[in-house]
């Protein structure tokens, strides 16, 4: 079964279309679970609405949350719809998200990181002047972070666990045990890492994480998932066989989606 976790939509600010047009793109392309996991808005901001081009208003979270239940229902029978978000991961206002999200029926949520010393990971200016040291320093920085958001007990999966390459693509040359110790967390409290497909959209190519972290995943004994991360209906499911043949070349022998906070597995 066709399964993709990771879809924005229009209320994220930097994607197109509706909730709608996502499903109904993935019925076209055969897919049997789609979910929806939108960026969460920043809970931990004073403002309702900080930054309109990154992630949705506080107060349209419910709106966003009745939406996917409506559609979960209208499409029972052609798709199964999964309620999910992608979760910004700040250790500092953990509480505050848990709060929020224990209102809510999720099938899943995503733990993402997306800044590191308060600087967006996609931001490649920030390599620019570092040494050496301090470009490792930040890597296990990030790592750390990971971790962390591992150890929150917030997620179901975490989301992109390399994706600090994507404009920077020599962050994989850093060589730290830290991406070990982290896979080594991840497996011990027994949290899924995705498989996303978005990596191909920017400067790095391919997808995250790289392959050689996910052969050390496969050692470590880390359930996998899949994400597209699509910001266009076009690119549900995109690359999804192509990841599927690489997890059974690794060896791995199965991958998971997730109902009602429930791990479900689909043999590869």
């Amino acid at each position: 079964m066709i399964f993709d976790l990771h879809t924005h939509h229009e209320r994220c600010g930097h994607a197109e279309g509706g909730i709608e047009r996502y499903i109904e793109a993935a019925i076209e392309r055969g897919v049997g679970a789609i979910g929806i996991s939108d960026h969460s808005p920043y809970f931990g901001h004073k403002d309702d609405h900080p930054f309109p081009g990154i992630a949705m208003a506080a107060s349209e979270f419910p709106n966003y949350v009745n939406e996917v239940l409506r559609l979960k229902e209208k499409y029972a029978g052609r798709i199964e719809v999964l309620l999910g978000v992608e979760s910004d991961f700040f250790p500092e206002h953990l509480d505050k998200y848990k709060n929020v999200y224990a209102k809510y029926p999720f099938d899943y949520i995503i733990g993402s990181v997306h800044q590191v010393d308060g600087v967006s990971i996609f931001n490649r200016n920030r390599w620019k002047k570092l040494t050496e040291a301090e470009k490792l320093a930040t890597k296990e920085r990030y790592y750390e972070l990971i971790g962390r958001s591992a150890r929150s007990g917030m997620f179901d999966v975490l989301g992109h666990i390399d994706a600090m390459k994507a404009y920077y693509p020599a962050f994989s040359d850093i060589q730290t045990e830290a991406v070990d110790k982290t896979l080594q967390l991840i497996a011990e409290c027994d949290i899924a890492i995705e498989i996303n497909t978005s990596g191909k959209m920017k400067e790095v190519g391919g997808w995250y994480p790289a392959d050689v972290i996910l052969e050390r995943a496969h050692y470590f004994g880390v359930k996998v998932t899949f994400g597209s991360d699509a910001h266009t209906p076009e690119r549900v499911a995109d690359d999804w066989e192509f990841v599927r043949q690489k997890l059974k070349e690794i060896g791995y022998k199965e991958w998971c989606y997730f109902r009602q906070r429930k791990r479900v597995t689909v043999e590869l």
